[in-house]
Parts: structure tokens; C-alpha cells; sequence
């Protein structure tokens, strides 16, 4: 059980990614968003990363082509693909999009791993999905009518198959490397790629936006919370639940948004939050839960 609790803590910090991405779009780029968000947690890791250079530099050179394919999916390209997202379209579409995460892990993983999709899974998949539309649209089917989609929420889409792609190749880490260790590797790679692509087509050469307190706040705890914890928390669970469950984990998303808006920023609870919750929190029982408790009851 203590799994899932890891992926309920790495999607809490993730919720407020998608708002404060938004919220600083005018203010920064995304590709700088992005590169500083990682370039700050490489900073925070810099001591660990010095003290265990050697086993990091011999791990990495065992299989370099993995973690460089993880760094690019997971640090490099489903974060910048995000906030390029989130510079053109709004937060209530991109959550919206980005609910279709479990879906693209659960086609894919049938792909890549071979894993059998069974009727419950699909099930669990669509009620968490209907929850969070539900959740989003504030139970108001007419406002989906409302909703403007453009060529720019491709971004978003991009992002949930690099998700998807990263998870399922969970799998194929190492189960004796130690989590920090992986971590470490694979944002060292990504800062490193960020820089290039940031190098190549963003470079200006007065970061004026690093004083903005509002900015600097935003990174600092995009690197701690979304960052760090949640990598560390989905790498530690997927690999031991599977990317399908985990998956499906990221329904909660508007959840957490949701309460954490309630608790912050006084906004009412309203009786749709209870509907989408439920329906959510069903599907992820259905799709997880269900069968491991009819297998215990054989």
C-alpha cells in the first residue's frame, strides 16, 4: 500500500504545476520555465551528485542510452512541451488533456510490454476519466461546447505521450540502482539538453526575470515539490505497481486542485467536486484494486 501513497504525494505536488505554469507564462518563456525549473533542482542535488560521482558515472555507463532516452521523455520534453502548451491555451484545457495520460499508457504499454488490457482496467479508465471532465467543466455539460481547441493543444498531447513513454520504460531501470541515483542521472541529462535546445533558440543574455520574487518562488518550488518528491515518489511506485496503475494515479490531479484551492484560497466546494471525486475515485478502485481483492478472496 505504501506505493500508492507515494503516487497520491507525487500527484498532489503535481497539481499546482499546470496553475503556477500559467500563472508565470507572461513572464517568462516556456523553454526557460523549463530549463531553470531543472537547472534549479540540479543545483539542490549538486552535493549528493558530488559525493557519489563515481557509482553515478559507473551506472550511467552501463546502460547510457536508457537514461538519455528518460532524461529526454521525462525532464526534457514532457515538461518544455507542457509550458509551450500552457503559453497559448489555458489550464482548464490543458488538465483536460492531460487526463488522457492513463489512456495513452494503457495503449502503449500493450505496445511496447506486451501487457494484457483486461475489461476492468478499461472501465476503471473511463469512469476516473468521466470524473475529471466532470470535475473540470464544473458539471456543466454545455461549457464543453464553449471549450476552443487549437493546433497548440498538440503540445499538451505531445507531453502525455512522452508521460506515457517514460513510465512504461520504467520497467526497464535497473531495480538495484538506488532511487536518487537514477534521479540524479536523468536530470543531469535533461538540464543538459535543456541547455542546448534553451542555447539554440531562447538565449537572450539578461535574465531579468530571476529578481521577479514572483518567479523565483515559482522555481523554487517547482524544483522541490514537483521535481525532486514527485520523481522520486513515481519512479520508486511505478516500478513496483506498473506504469497502468500508476497511470492512473494522475485522475487525481483536479482532485488535489480542487481542495488545495478550498484550503488556500478559500474557493467553495461545490456538490459536482463530490460527484467528479466519486467518480474518480471508483475508477482507480475498479482498474487497481478489484482484482488484487478478488484474487485474495480465491
Amino acid at each position: 500500500m505504501k506505493y500508492y501513497f507515494y503516487l497520491v504525494l507525487a500527484v498532489l505536488f503535481w497539481s499546482g504545476n499546470f496553475v503556477l505554469g500559467r500563472f508565470v507564462s507572461a513572464d517568462i518563456s516556456a523553454m526557460e520555465l523549463s530549463f531553470f525549473r531543472w537547472f534549479f533542482v540540479l543545483m539542490i542535488l549538486s552535493p549528493y551528485i558530488f559525493l557519489n560521482r563515481k557509482n553515478i558515472i559507473f551506472i550511467f555507463k552501463q546502460r547510457p542510452l536508457l537514461y538519455i532516452l528518460f532524461g529526454t521523455l521525462g525532464i526534457s520534453a514532457y515538461n518544455t512541451f507542457i509550458y509551450f502548451g500552457l503559453d497559448y491555451i489555458s489550464a482548464t484545457n490543458a488538465l483536460l488533456i492531460n487526463s488522457s495520460t492513463p489512456i495513452f499508457i494503457i495503449i502503449l504499454s500493450s505496445f511496447i510490454l506486451k501487457t494484457k488490457i483486461t475489461k476492468i482496467q478499461i472501465l476503471g479508465v473511463l469512469l476516473s476519466t468521466i470524473g475529471v471532465v466532470y470535475l473540470i467543466i464544473k458539471g456543466d455539460f454545455e461549457s464543453l461546447l464553449n471549450l476552443e481547441f487549437s493546433r497548440y493543444d498538440l503540445w499538451i498531447i505531445l507531453a502525455c505521450i512522452s508521460w506515457a513513454l517514460y513510465s512504461i520504460n520504467l520497467k526497464f531501470k535497473p531495480i538495484e540502482i538506488r532511487p536518487l541515483d537514477f534521479l540524479s542521472i536523468i536530470v543531469f541529462i535533461g538540464v543538459i539538453i535543456l541547455f542546448l535546445v534553451h542555447i539554440l533558440f531562447d538565449f537572450r543574455f539578461e535574465y531579468i526575470f530571476l529578481n521577479d520574487e514572483k518567479i523565483f518562488y515559482t522555481l523554487t518550488y517547482m524544483a522541490v515539490f514537483p521535481s525532486i518528491l514527485s520523481f522520486y515518489f513515481w519512479n520508486l511506485a511505478t516500478v513496483e505497481v506498473g506504469a497502468n496503475k500508476a497511470g492512473q494515479f494522475a485522475h487525481l490531479m483536479p482532485v488535489f486542485g480542487s481542495i488545495l484551492a478550498y484550503i488556500f484560497l478559500n474557493e467553495s466546494l461545490e456538490p459536482y467536486h463530490t460527484v467528479g471525486i466519486i467518480f474518480i475515485a471508483l475508477g482507480i478502485y475498479l482498474s487497481i484494486f478489484l482484482k488484487r481483492v478478488s484474487h485474495d478472496n480465491k
